[in-house]
């Protein structure tokens, strides 16, 4: 029986080990809390929850040697250590994240001891990758090129739980969405190159429709331009990932950005600072009883705009003092989203996954092809970003462990031997994308 090692028991884990486990494989689920593993194992006769502290990393390297293939779900930063002790051991390695510089330098060591170690075979980064791959290579197998291709992806609530002034939920800590929320954004348009500053994303939106759903914001998703070549389409004019919120979002983040709610500078007087006498400090009042309106002032809004009300539905003008242990602007933010803005029981989540391409046939006509994956959460069951982020990564490790995968070094799903099999497992667990081509 192969074994495979989990790392990191967090809210996406549940549907990986819960496939790895219905598919024979024994299954070790390795967490700082080992509470959190037992909970994922539920007591599966070939599953065991054991610890793991990357600030232990003894510990952790016993298990990467016990382990045939290895899992890592932990924090992005945490991924290169992992990959070390996995090619230390002569061990494969899976991961959901982007693909770092410093995965990316392993690549030649990994080829050599003739491992694969994939990376960002989740959601988005994944399913939009090989869902992307699948029209790109159908085009090229019929003589024809990309000319355009957009692709929008966003996790959030159903339509029947988007019942906060915000229109978001968390189905994971909020931190990690909060620093993402100002990466800058590159992009080309019609053969040219659009810069967007971290600071301005906010303002770089446009509308998408997505039929039987409505209207959506979109912003710039971090690099588009290193994807032209990784999905080897030199012969696009436009090359853009974007992100998807419900409308109001960005003019609400962008207020945020600029009056200083993102800062992740470490403050040791944080804790029991009173949440209004922190915004009337950020607005540069003495008064914490003139908060909302020195935040209005300092916005440049009325305090009735969205972007205030909102802070005001967040309790971030309460006297409630910010809890022990937050000690950023970023995160007091967070606190107060994770308390507000979770999922209630039976609620579902949903991820809307859709690309936009414009092709030119072998005879040069034009064709619009459409990809789209609309998911929800499963009520009282597994979120759809646990399911689509996990899932793929789960049917890579299995096919892995089976010895099914070729490709050796640092790769992500962008080649057939990895992503034809892949999309196929996750249709016959409900995932899929529909394409239209017309």
């Amino acid at each position: 029986m192969k074994r495979i090692l989990v790392l990191g028991a967090g809210l996406v884990s549940r549907p990986l080990v819960r496939y790895l486990l219905d598919e024979g494989f024994s299954v070790t689920v390795a967490s700082r809390t080992v509470s959190k593993a037992e909970a994922l194992v539920e007591g599966h006769p070939s599953g065991r929850a054991a610890e793991a502290d990357m600030d232990r990393p003894a510990s952790v390297e016993d298990q990467v040697e016990e382990a045939d293939v290895v899992v890592s779900l932990l924090p992005p930063p945490m991924h290169p250590r992992v990959a070390r002790m996995c090619l230390d051991h002569g061990k494969p390695m899976v991961t959901t994240s982007y693909l770092s510089d410093a995965m990316k330098a392993l690549d030649g060591e990994a080829k050599e001891k003739d491992l694969v170690i994939v990376n960002e075979i989740g959601v988005d980064p994944g399913i939009d990758h090989m869902s992307a791959m699948r029209v790109i290579d159908a085009v090229h197998d019929a003589g024809g090129k990309i000319r355009s291709f957009r692709s929008y992806c966003g996790g959030l609530p159903a339509p029947e739980a988007n019942d906060n002034p915000l229109g978001y939920k968390f189905s994971w800590a909020p931190r990690g969405v909060l620093l993402a929320a100002t990466n800058p954004g590159v992009y080309q348009r019609d053969g040219k190159i659009v810069e967007t500053p971290g600071t301005e994303i906010f303002a770089d939106v446009h509308m998408l429709e997505v039929e039987g759903l409505g209207s959506f914001e979109a912003y710039p998703n971090r690099n588009s331009l290193g994807y032209i070549d990784l999905y080897g389409i030199p012969e696009t004019r436009t090359m853009y990932r974007g992100t998807l919120r419900n409308p109001g979002h960005c003019e609400t983040w962008y207020k945020w950005v600029h009056f200083g709610l993102f800062d992740a500078t470490e403050r040791a007087d944080l804790p029991g600072t009173p949440y209004a006498s922190l915004m009337a400090e950020l607005a540069g009042s003495p008064e914490a009883g003139e908060a909302r309106e020195a935040v209005s002032r300092a916005m440049g809004v009325e305090p009735a705009h969205p972007a205030v009300e909102k802070l005001s539905w967040l309790g971030l003008f309460s006297s409630d003092p910010v809890p022990p242990g937050v000690i950023t602007v970023l995160d007091v933010l967070a606190e107060r989203m994770l308390a507000r803005m979770r999922y209630e029981e039976g609620e579902r989540d949903m991820i809307v996954l859709c690309h936009e391409f414009e092709a030119e046939g072998a005879g040069g006509e034009r064709q619009r092809i459409t990809s789209r994956m609309i998911d929800f959460g499963i009520p009282g069951g597994d979120s759809s970003m646990a399911r689509s982020v996990s899932l793929p990564a789960a049917v890579a490790t299995a096919r892995v462990a089976r010895g099914e995968v070729s490709e050796r070094g640092v790769c992500i799903p962008v080649v057939r031997s990895i992503y034809e099999p892949v999309l196929e497992a996750l249709a016959g667990l409900g995932i899929e994308c529909e394409e239209t081509w017309s």
